[in-house]
């Protein structure tokens, strides 16, 4: 064997020297004398030290050139200590690396000495899994703002924190925001943290470009909070979010107008007496979810003003007392007492009577809770509706209804009336082919969400006399027993709000808070947020004064085109001169592009559908193609205009077995009626609906077809003259079957022509996003072509 000796020069032994010599003299490192701690130190004094030296060696605050260095020791020590096994191993074999094998503690790597590492992106103290207070778990993203937390604002206030993992004033906040969380929760404030490393596209969404910030949510609005971070100033940016006027002050000079409001708001009264002189802040936030069905006033025990009212109902001066007043003002229907109200106890209190013992049907949201659409047979309720009017010849009647249904203890009826004047649409309904002059009594049991009920007039001219209570009564105890005596079906109208105010008002309401918003920016200086709105004001006035210098420095004397004759007007549809000024404008469209949904088509009008993007697809026959088509072009021409929707139509004649396949599932969400043929297989008539298809998230919105025309056979019959039939010609005998035959066609064309009547609501809701989805596991392939029997 044969060994080759090489001598080491001298620049080479002296660079191997000092590196030797650089790894031997570097200093250890000891996460204890980093921070200046004692091995003994608690955690808590790891931590008060740790965030007292981030913060003066930090990069951005410290410009010393070794605060960046110092800034990584200070992180990667106080991940060592904070962490109980990197502890436990760093005292017992000096580890200071998760990859670094136990008995070599000894021996420092050269990279040992370099800390870029996760530990110097992750900031401990404010990071996910390490702050003072749980957050986590009212963490929001951006769906879940939008679906969850929009639409609950409107029933309570949100208090929302923006934060990042690197916010060192988010420090200072902490303990304020912990405290203030723990007093306005339990309340009823709903609760929200943004995270702007994680959902940077909700902050933006909101407007929150720096941090920390805390915003309130009310009714969809959002409001910045932009004083100190004190737990009194959180406190009174919550009660400033909430609408004036929740709460009334009641004393002796007001509290009969108080409580006789009832009838005229069609609301309960609720009286809260307590012993402090401001309303507190659980029954305003109470009063605020609660607003659309109870009227909430307050009284101040300690006024003179109040002592009346305190003998009056025989209230406790020593425990809270809230009473709730229906038609009856004299005596209250229900009282709770107690020295800790909560708000647990309170929305029971509340929830149990929301409604007057007989309500008036004011608005469709009304009449949905009084009279649910049945769901189970045991669930089912029946309204007892009496129509009547608002002149004082009704009066007796009414009040005569109203003690009836105070005596009312079945839960499965429900008393309402309606005044006829205000509701005629669902009046007219169920009065058809009768005599229509209220007072009468209409019992009545709906079916479904579409309109459908079962009912039948009981009483025709209700006076509330002893013989008409008896009739009635009568009437009830046969329908527990029998559900079938309500013979008659009808599709009710939607109601009309009477309480919804006029489009100028709501219009100047709008305009008032946008312009408070606006001032309430100016004066804290919130120029980012503001900026969109500068730019479309100085645009705006930039086009006036373009405008206003050019009409000024035109020519006043040049004269206007005259118009052409109608002899040129052949040269000017053929583009003459004089077509000019209209044809450099583009057509307008005034079109629906509508395809037809085929197994060509299928994949790329449904299966690869754009994410975002829906399909709504009419469903027709041969027969009743050019019928429909034109209907739902008139329908749907308003949301053309909207990108994400696609218009095409399914002929159900080639493709019936398709849609039998995808309407399976919703078989158990919605009652679709099938008929049977002669063989005793069930077929159903799909001409008329209407499929919301999205083909990204696998999910429809359906329409079911419902007529709402007149009998368009009446006129037509009745319009016809006994003589005009002819006496001996069979040529008129001809004539007169044609027409027949031409006003039955007629019949049946404008019954399938209102099939779509309510297809333009339909499509606004679907745009809302308030349709019920019903979510498909595959889409059925279209390729299966149904043979047509003849």
């Amino acid at each position: 064997m044969v060994v080759l000796k090489v001598p080491l020069t001298l620049p080479a032994v002296v660079i191997c020297a000092l590196l030797f010599d650089l790894v031997e003299t570097v200093p250890p490192f000891d996460p204890y004398k980093v921070l200046g701690v004692t091995k003994s130190a608690s955690q808590a004094e790891i931590k008060k030290v740790y965030k007292r030296l981030a913060k003066e060696w930090h990069p951005d605050k410290n410009k010393n050139p070794e605060a960046e260095d110092m800034f990584i020791k200070i992180t990667k020590s106080y991940e060592i200590l904070s962490s109980e096994e990197k502890r436990s191993n760093y005292d017992r074999y000096g580890q200071t690396d998760d990859t670094q094998t136990y008995g070599h503690h000894g021996h420092h790597p050269f990279h040992d000495h370099f800390y870029f590492d996760e530990s110097f992106f992750h900031f401990p103290f404010n990071a996910k899994d390490g702050r003072d207070f749980a957050d986590s778990k009212y963490m929001l993203h951006f769906n879940q703002y939008v679906n969850d937390i929009v639409p609950d604002s409107f029933k309570r206030p949100y208090l929302i924190k923006i934060t990042s993992d690197w916010c060192f004033s988010c420090i200072h906040i902490e303990p304020v925001w912990k405290e203030s969380v723990q007093e306005l929760e339990p309340l009823g404030v709903g609760i929200g943290v943004v995270d702007v490393g994680y959902e940077r596209r909700l902050a933006n969404h909101l407007g929150a470009h720096r941090t920390p910030s805390i915003l309130g949510v009310i009714n969809g609005k959002v409001t910045f909070f932009h004083y100190a971070v004190v737990r009194q100033h959180l406190r009174q940016f919550v009660e400033d979010l909430l609408p004036q006027r929740l709460v009334e002050k009641v004393t002796d000079r007001n509290n009969h107008q108080f409580l006789n409001s009832w009838h005229e708001i069609n609301k309960p009264n609720v009286l809260l007496f307590d012993q402090v002189a401001i309303v507190p802040l659980l029954y305003k936030l109470t009063a605020f979810a609660y607003k659309d069905y109870v009227q909430f006033g307050y009284v101040d025990q300690g006024l003179t003003e109040t002592v009346n009212l305190l003998k009056q109902f025989n209230i406790n001066t020593y425990a809270p007392t809230m009473l709730v007043f229906k038609e009856n003002t004299d005596k209250p229907a229900d009282i709770i007492q107690a020295k800790g109200m909560k708000k647990t106890i309170i929305d029971e209190f509340i929830s149990n009577n929301k409604f007057l013992l007989a309500p008036r049907l004011v608005n469709q949201k009304v009449f949905d809770e009084i009279c649910p659409v049945k769901q189970f047979h045991r669930r089912r309720k029946y309204c007892v509706l009496l129509i009547t009017g608002e002149e004082e010849s009704f009066v007796t009647g009414n009040k005569a209804f109203l003690s009836l249904a105070s005596t009312n203890t079945n839960e499965v009826l429900r008393f309402a009336y309606v005044y006829q004047r205000q509701q005629q649409p669902l009046c007219d309904t169920l009065l058809r082919n009768r005599d229509s002059t209220p007072p009468q009594v209409v019992i009545l049991e709906r079916r479904n969400g579409a309109g459908k009920a079962l009912y039948k007039p009981v009483l025709s001219g209700w006076n509330g006399s002893e013989e008409d209570k008896h009739r009635l009564l009568e009437e009830l105890q046969r329908l527990q027993k029998d559900p079938s005596i309500l013979n008659h079906d009808a599709i009710l109208p939607e109601l009309n709000n009477e309480f919804a105010s006029m489009f100028l008002i709501r219009w100047v309401f709008a305009a008032c808070d946008y312009l408070t918003e606006i001032i309430d920016d100016l004066l804290h200086n919130n120029w980012r947020e503001m900026m969109p709105l500068l730019s479309l004001i100085f645009s705006a006035l930039f086009i006036l004064f373009g405008t206003v210098v050019i009409q000024a420095f035109s020519d006043s004397s040049e004269e206007k085109p005259a118009k052409p004759k109608p002899k040129d007007a052949s040269k000017t549809e053929n583009g003459s001169p004089n077509n000019t000024s209209t044809s450099s404008r583009p057509p307008k469209k005034s079109f629906v592009e509508v395809t037809e949904l085929t197994d060509i088509t299928y994949m790329s009008n449904l299966v690869k559908l754009r994410p975002g993007h829906i399909n709504v697809v009419l469903v027709l026959t041969d027969a009743t193609k050019n019928i429909l088509l034109s209907k739902f072009a008139k329908e749907v021409y308003s949301f053309t205009g909207c990108l994400t929707l696609h218009f095409s139509f399914l002929n159900v004649d080639k493709h019936s077995a398709w849609m039998d396949s995808l309407l399976e599932f919703v078989q158990d969400a919605m009652q679709i009626d099938a008929d049977e043929d002669e063989s005793g297989n069930r077929k159903v008539d799909y001409t008329g609906y209407v499929l919301a298809l999205n083909g990204h998230k696998r999910y429809l919105c359906l329409f079911k077809p419902v007529y709402t025309g007149e009998d368009p056979d009446k006129s037509e019959e009745e319009g016809a003259a006994p003589g005009a039939r002819s006496r001996s010609s069979s040529r008129e005998e001809h004539q007169h079957q044609s027409r027949k035959g031409t006003t039955r066609l007629r019949s049946t064309t404008l019954q399938i022509h209102h099939k779509l009547d309510r297809l333009g609501l339909w499509t606004e809701r679907l745009l809302e996003g308030t349709l019920p989805r019903y979510y498909i596991p595959a889409w059925p392939g279209l390729d299966k072509i149904t043979v047509s029997k003849t």
